[in-house]
């Protein structure tokens, strides 16, 4: 392949070669996904219909919940097509869609994490100015906005640079979707130094609302630990205890997936790291938020049964 522009097709890497393995592996991926969306799908309606989660806490999740639903959608029906077709192509454009998707959702899902701490922080740190920072519609929907709107930006910036470099070591990428560090490997000598610039600059940002997130539950492990009663302190941790998972969760796994020294690298090791990073944390993140949230919990409960109900 001389150049980009001579590239229709991308090859994707492939679970496996065996058929029947294909087939347990589109299985399997099945399964995540019909949990996920389920999982998603019932958190954002239960958000929707019960006037007693209208708030910002609950604002907030019915966010992620939609960019969960969009980031497990983006990634592993192509996966599931490829395995059930006993076919590792992605059409050139399909490739760039994907690599858009990708960093808007997971960069908007990463900027929410960061507002969610923010909010956590107010209600257990400064709970007498909740009301004046986070109690009106109008400032929560600014800061969700906000985060999403980084991740858009983010997402046209790293998709237009790292389509307009040239390509001129083959087609065949290096994970079962298409990510920018493996479409790197494919660009001629030297031409994808530009787009390792705008990496540097949005990993400087993600550092920064990493430190963030620590901070802020430095603060607020701080305030909890000098509640005097115990069941104020039990309260406390029940608000942050979830979102404190699923940040440990998103951090953790995509942060190994790119900070990884290259001796660990390989391409099993990569498939697993992406498919914990970009596959489990949608399917998993409904869990932790109703495990522990006794109101989420109930708004749940009463969905299921009006659902049943209009079944029989």
């Amino acid at each position: 392949m001389s150049n980009s522009s001579s590239l229709s097709v991308f090859l994707l890497l492939a679970f496996t070669d065996t058929r029947e393995l294909q087939l347990l592996h589109f299985a399997l991926f099945l399964g995540i996904y019909l949990a996920a969306l389920l999982g998603n799908s019932f958190i954002i309606t239960a958000i929707a219909c019960d006037h007693r989660l209208h708030t910002p806490m609950y604002f907030f999740l019915f966010n992620l919940s939609l960019l969960d639903v969009g980031s497990i959608s983006t990634t592993v029906p192509t996966s599931m097509a490829n395995s059930l077709t006993n076919t590792t192509t992605i059409s050139y454009s399909g490739c760039a869609a994907q690599v858009f998707w990708v960093v808007f959702l997971f960069g908007g899902e990463f900027s929410l994490l960061t507002v969610m701490a923010y909010d956590r922080y107010v209600a257990i740190c400064r709970p007498l100015h909740y009301g004046t920072l986070l109690g009106g519609s109008r400032a929560c929907v600014q800061m969700a906005a906000a985060a999403w709107g980084s991740g858009f930006l983010n997402a046209l910036l790293h998709t237009a640079n790292t389509f307009s470099i040239p390509l001129c070591q083959g087609n065949a990428v290096g994970q079962f979707f298409c990510e920018i560090p493996h479409i790197l490997k494919l660009s001629c000598s030297h031409s994808y130094l530009r787009e390792v610039g705008v990496v540097v600059v949005s990993v400087s940002l993600l550092f920064g609302c990493f430190m963030f997130i620590v901070l802020s539950y430095v603060q607020i492990f701080k305030a909890v630990l000098r509640i005097p009663s115990e069941q104020g302190r039990h309260k406390a941790f029940s608000m942050c205890l979830p979102h404190l998972a699923v940040v440990s969760l998103f951090i953790s796994t995509s942060f190994f997936a790119y900070l990884k020294p290259p001796s660990l690298s390989s391409p099993s090791l990569d498939l697993v790291v992406a498919v914990l990073y970009a596959v489990v944390p949608p399917a998993v993140n409904p869990l932790i938020y109703s495990l522990r949230n006794k109101e989420l919990k109930d708004a749940l409960k009463k969905l299921i049964q009006w659902v049943q109900c209009g079944h029989q």
